[in-house]
């Protein structure tokens, strides 16, 4: 981390604190860490963050997009969704499916995958469980290509809500 004056903290800390902020892949907050100037400035932050992904391997960026759960997909059911996805499917309602929704879900889900070989990605916190399945039902007719960086964009603005939610905790 670069010495501005600011607040220094420690790589451990920084990772702890910003490792969430995409989700299962702390590596983004780790390699980050190095050019922080400010470990408090969430849009200097988002800037980098989306940086590093964008630069990353295909690889790294396509295991970045598996790393996130299905929209009410078995993770949700079972409880086992990271705190953040919980709260972001709650805010849109997917945590209160009809049983026609929950199955309309779970089709998507799987076809889907099934076409593109990762999981649908949207950052649905402002969305409601209606928009979200539209949204599902445009894209799947997508392009591999397009719906890879679909995901990846939708990635970098479900981080930006989660680093804006830290700054408004933070104050």
């Amino acid at each position: 981390m670069k010495d501005t004056g600011a607040k220094i903290m420690e790589r451990e800390e920084f990772v702890m604190r910003y490792g969430g902020v995409y989700e299962h892949s702390q590596w983004v907050a780790d390699e980050a860490f190095d050019e922080v100037v400010d470990p408090y400035d969430m849009d200097s932050l988002a800037m980098l963050f989306c940086e590093i992904v964008d630069n990353a391997s295909f690889d790294r960026r396509l295991a970045l997009i598996r790393g996130h759960p299905d929209l009410a997909g078995r993770a949700a059911v079972a409880g086992e969704l990271s705190d953040e996805s919980g709260d972001e499917q709650a805010s849109a309602g997917i945590d209160r499916c009809t049983p026609a929704e929950f199955a309309r879900f779970q089709d998507l889900n799987d076809a889907y995958k099934e076409k593109f070989g990762f999981p649908f990605v949207m950052a649905v916190r402002f969305s409601n469980r209606a928009e979200i399945i539209s949204a599902f039902e445009r894209r799947i007719h997508n392009g591999a290509e397009e719906e890879f960086e679909r995901a990846v964009s939708e990635i970098h603005k479900i981080a930006k809500l989660r680093l804006d939610a830290m700054k408004e905790y933070d104050h």
